[in-house]
């Protein structure tokens, strides 16, 4: 068996990245370990989730990474992401993996939305 138990994403806007996976329903805490750079940590279901600033030698975020959650408040999060003006790329459909919809992070990573 296999768990994911850490997730890293690097911005080079880390406010803005937070505020939007908090209208996912994300509470994050902003913090430091030892000499690591200040940053932002969630637990979803057990799988720490940070958000982390670019490294010194990273120009830009990696848009390539898609990620994927199922959310409990599922129809109210969609109402707040057409509300904070958030890129969908699909409307909220049933597709053969559940219904769902994809919208756009700040960084431009595509990210699924499953209705629980």
């Amino acid at each position: 068996m296999i768990k994911l138990k850490l997730l890293v994403i690097r911005t080079g806007d880390m406010q803005k990245l937070v505020d939007f996976y908090v209208l996912l329903g994300f509470t994050f805490h902003y913090h430091q370990h030892g000499n690591s750079p200040y940053h932002y940590s969630a637990i979803i279901d057990g799988t720490v989730v940070e958000i982390y600033p670019l490294t010194k030698s990273q120009p830009e975020a990696d848009k390539h990474l898609r990620l994927g959650f199922e959310l409990d408040d599922f129809d109210l999060v969609i109402v707040s992401l057409k509300k904070a003006a958030v890129q969908f790329i699909s409307e909220p459909a049933q597709t053969d993996f559940g219904f769902m919809a994809v919208v756009v992070d700040p960084d431009g990573r595509r990210v699924e939305l499953y209705k629980k």
